[in-house]
């Protein structure tokens, strides 16, 4: 967690508003109409005390007498502000839903966005859980608060401060005994908001929680089940449940404390204006119709203290929610499309085949960390096709994930283009043109829950299903997606379950085809496949990386003998380079790892350590 994400997590609800104003335009424009009507709303709500108070003080104990006209007057007059009321609401709840649903909604975009911009580096040390509930069920409670307590909130403002000056109109005696009376209540409220804060902000995290349990407990059903273990799961979940409830509990008993003290106050103010009005009563100093009225102002006046604590327990729950979704949104990426944060300095790829530099490339995962990569200086021509290999945790991945601009080095730089057109920064590169011109084919070919046909589309939108089908047949693939259920319109099911392992990669070789990238990189995924797929797969690949720059992450190295040039990794560093045929020949790690594998495949006993 950042400084000022930390920081954020200590300020008052007031500075989570101001802050999360900024960022809702949308919402502040709309804002100053929905007060006019509140204000209309809530004038009309202090007409029924002042129509009593003239109604029993000139209309039936008038010195004439009973004035029959007057109190007709005053009645449909009355009336006539009621149906105005009415109407002033009525347009204050559609504008206040449909400016907080433009607003909200603008809200969520930005900061599903927002999640997408931050690096891979840095989803990857957050629970997917916690992020998804900040999109969602934050901004949920948000929306919840603001058209519900939001509604009441400024009606009851409007009729607090309405009635405040009517009864100061009426008896400043009996006003002053009423404010009195809350000055306690008041001061107990600011201890009360800053203690809902701390157990609402704990209630959010802990939804987070648990849908982070949940979300892991589906996708990772397989091997739940595959290893028995469900109730460890279900007990992981139940924990998750466990410690939700009873942070609601801790915020549900703070709430009840705040109505209790409301409760109790306005007890106490409603007693002292009747004692206090009709010893001023006895003076003459009010009449009766007055204190009636005042009476009706009082309830007007106590009604909104005694919804306060339902609002402001909705109120924290929602600024606690409204906090995560915002620590998002300012979550700096670390890295950033040069095109937005910089458009004077964003560059364009040259319209030359690509190559790849490395300038002492260093990078760590985290600061003070062991170095996935150390100062690795090469340069990769154009057109060539690179194998790179080395044992688990040597640095093969950080190699492609830097490539693609997935992560930032921590120092060095990493460079695209030729001697004749010249190299360019990678982070100087506009991600529209880095995207086009870079593809990554991921080991676990990750698909869409759509069809063959939408997946492979997501590598160039607009292509019919008979480009698809025919980029398929240039693969060689046509005589596989001829034998799917629905050909290119199967649909492949969640994360593409409905398709082998194999079969989904067979997918994502096809949506890197119609990309027509310049430079790929691949995370080769024949190892978990069988002998007929990997077939497919050696010759759709084959196929796929003819003329193209590519760089692949080889398991098996069968590859790497079929690739132009070899990059050996070990603990960060690239310790060998050259041909299959010349690093098989010479002494060294290629040739232990090839010895190695050579024998796995041939399935021979390895030797101990």
């Amino acid at each position: 967690m950042t400084t000022a994400v930390a920081e954020h997590r200590e300020e008052g609800a007031l500075a989570t508003l101001r802050r999360g104003l900024r960022m809702m335009p949308e919402f502040r424009r709309g804002l100053p109409a929905t007060f006019a009507l509140a204000l209309v709303a809530t004038a009309g709500r202090v007409v029924v005390p002042i129509a009593v108070q003239q109604v029993i003080d000139r209309g039936l104990a008038g010195p004439g007498g009973p004035d029959l006209d007057l109190v007709r007057n005053v009645v449909l007059l009355c009336a006539a502000v009621v149906v105005l009321t009415v109407v002033a609401v009525y347009r204050m709840n559609v504008r206040l839903f449909r400016t907080t649903e433009t607003a909200l909604a603008g809200l969520r975009v930005r900061a599903f966005r927002h999640v997408h911009d931050l690096s891979v580096l840095h989803q990857q040390t957050q629970r997917r859980g916690s992020l998804v509930s900040r999109v969602t069920s934050d901004v949920d409670q948000l929306s919840t608060f603001m058209q519900w307590g939001g509604v009441l909130g400024v009606v009851s403002l409007g009729q607090l401060i309405v009635a405040t000056v009517v009864m100061a109109v009426y008896s400043w005696q009996l006003t002053l005994v009423v404010l009195l009376c809350f000055v306690p209540l008041a001061i107990a409220v600011r201890f009360f908001a800053a203690r809902l804060a701390v157990v609402h902000g704990v209630v959010r995290e802990r939804v987070g929680d648990v849908l982070a349990a949940v979300s892991e407990s589906v996708v990772g059903a397989s091997t739940v089940r595959a290893y028995g273990i469900r109730e460890r799961t279900a007990a992981r979940l139940d924990r998750a449940i466990d410690r939700h409830y009873r942070a609601q509990v801790r915020a549900q008993r703070v709430t009840a404390s705040v109505f209790v003290s409301g409760e109790f106050v306005a007890a106490v103010a409603n007693v002292a204006v009747v004692v206090v009005g009709v010893l001023l009563g006895l003076d003459g100093d009010i009449t009766p119709g007055t204190l009636v009225a005042f009476l009706f102002l009082v309830t007007l006046f106590v009604s909104p203290v005694q919804t306060a604590s339902e609002v402001l327990n909705e109120a924290q729950n929602a600024v606690a929610g409204f906090r995560r979704v915002l620590d998002v949104l300012e979550t700096e990426p670390d890295v950033r499309d040069p095109a937005v944060a910089d458009p004077a300095t964003a560059r364009q790829l040259p319209h030359t085949p690509l190559g790849v530099r490395f300038e002492h490339v260093t990078f760590r995962y985290a600061p003070g960390a062991r170095p996935a990569l150390l100062d690795v200086d090469l340069e990769i021509a154009p057109r060539r096709r690179v194998a790179i290999v080395g044992e688990t945790g040597s640095g093969k991945t950080t190699f492609a994930k830097l490539v693609t601009r997935l992560m930032d080095p921590s120092c060095g730089r990493v460079l695209l283009g030729d001697d004749d057109a010249g190299w360019v920064p990678l982070d100087r590169v506009a991600f529209a043109s880095l995207r086009r011109r870079v593809v990554m084919v991921p080991q676990d070919g990750f698909l869409f829950d759509a069809t063959v046909a939408d997946n492979v589309r997501y590598g160039r939108p607009g292509l019919s299903d008979d480009d698809v089908r025919a980029a398929f047949e240039e693969l060689g693939l046509g005589d596989w997606v001829a034998g799917l259920v629905d050909g290119v319109a199967t649909r492949v099911g969640q994360r593409g379950e409905s398709l082998s392992a194999g079969e989904r990669q067979l997918v994502a070789v096809a949506r890197a085809y119609v990309a027509d990238p310049d430079l790929l990189v691949l995370d080769e995924a024949t190892s978990a496949v069988d002998p007929a797929t990997e077939r497919r797969l050696t010759h759709a690949l084959d196929r796929l990386t003819d003329g193209r720059t590519t760089l692949t992450i080889a398991h098996r190295l069968s590859t790497a003998e079929r690739a132009d040039e070899v990059l050996v990794v070990d603990a960060g560093r690239v310790v060998q380079r050259g041909s299959h045929a010349e690093l098989v020949d010479a002494e060294g790690p290629y040739a232990r790892l090839h010895a190695s594998w050579r024998r796995s495949s041939a399935g021979e006993p390895q030797p101990a350590g």
